[in-house]
């Protein structure tokens, strides 16, 4: 996978998830984290939401490719949402039927994204 479609996938994701986070934050939370929302954690959501669709748009590739620091933003918010998802799962706090699936996915876009940049870094900014 080239690092511009790795770029835009992980960009899709996040941004297809804060659509649904703004949209509909009880459901996400009923099938990421077995747990129901209320209040002041369905505004959280939605303002998580917003935050997600924000980081898709701002990674997003653009037509002269993808600058190495929209890489590395990716890689640090996958990598610490796999890991504590996982911690979340691995602790018993919470028990989502999409918890391990979702930990996973992040990892391995982690995982993508930092070989990508280590790759792509020694090359120049525009990859």
């Amino acid at each position: 996978m080239t690092t511009r479609a790795l770029v835009g996938l992980a960009s899709a994701l996040e941004a297809a998830t804060g659509v649904v986070l703004v949209s509909t934050p009880k459901l996400v939370s009923h099938f990421l984290l077995g747990a129901d929302l209320s209040g002041a954690g369905i505004a959280v959501g939605r303002v998580g939401g917003f935050a997600l669709f924000s980081l898709a748009i701002s990674c997003w590739p653009h037509a002269k490719g993808v600058k190495l620091h929209a890489i590395w933003v990716l890689f640090v918010y996958n990598l610490l949402a796999a890991l504590y998802l996982a911690y979340l799962r691995a602790s018993g706090e919470f028990d989502g039927h999409l918890l391990w699936p979702v930990a996973a996915v992040h990892g391995f876009l982690a995982v993508s994204l930092a070989l990508s940049a280590y790759h792509n870094g020694a090359r120049s900014n525009a990859v």
